[in-house]
């Protein structure tokens, strides 16, 4: 069954683990080096906008990402081939953490003590929850009248009507709750760069190409 998933999917899911099981070894260095920090001297490399998406903070988090993204990802990566599945992967992580980053950037001009920006500068940013809101995003957008069975709650809903419900809760979790430990800004920014990827495709013609 290993064999049958599709090659960017199932190698994207190897490192993902791969980078787990070497943050249990040495948390700190793999933290300090390929978590994304805010822009900032000892702290912010521009490649971290690339590490992060391939880091998670445990297991659950990993699982829960990775599962997501085998069943939506799967799909999509058998529609638009591997090529261009990783390109969207990639540009939709990549905005996630931009737009995050211009958020916080945003929030801190609102700092009312010198603690709040060091927070800032301190706390790191993991995980592939943006790519892997974008590959829903997709998915919505691909197979709107698609049928999906939730385990909780127990309902059928369609994608369409999933991912707008789901796209609206994490834009008001966003903007009701500015420096959640949660990354929200960057799971709307992963469906937004998404939107626009695949609006530009459609309008090119290219989006089976």
């Amino acid at each position: 069954m290993f064999n049958r998933i599709p090659p960017v999917v199932k190698n994207i899911i190897i490192i993902n683990v791969l980078m787990l099981l070497a943050t249990f070894v040495n948390e700190e260095f793999m933290l300090k080096y390929f978590a994304l920090f805010f822009p900032a001297p000892n702290f912010f490399q521009p490649y971290q906008f690339v590490t992060h998406m391939f880091m998670h903070g445990s297991f659950f988090h990993l699982f829960f990402n990775m599962y997501a993204f085998f069943l939506f990802g799967s799909v999509l990566e058998q529609v638009w081939g591997s090529k261009k599945f990783f390109i969207y992967y990639m540009v939709t992580g990549i905005g996630a953490a931009a737009f995050y980053t211009f958020t916080n950037w945003l929030l801190s001009l609102n700092f009312s003590s010198p603690e709040q920006y060091f927070d800032l500068l301190r706390t790191p940013m993991v995980g592939a929850s943006g790519a892997v809101f974008g590959v829903l995003l997709a998915y919505g957008m691909l197979f709107p009248n698609a049928v999906l069975q939730l385990i909780f709650p127990p309902i059928a809903i369609r994608a369409k009507w999933f991912v707008i419900i789901y796209g609206a809760m994490e834009l008001l979790l966003a903007l009701g709750s500015p420096g959640s430990q949660i990354a929200h800004f960057a799971h709307v920014g992963g469906m937004l760069f998404g939107f626009f990827l695949v609006k530009y495709w459609k309008k090119k013609g290219t989006m089976y190409w």
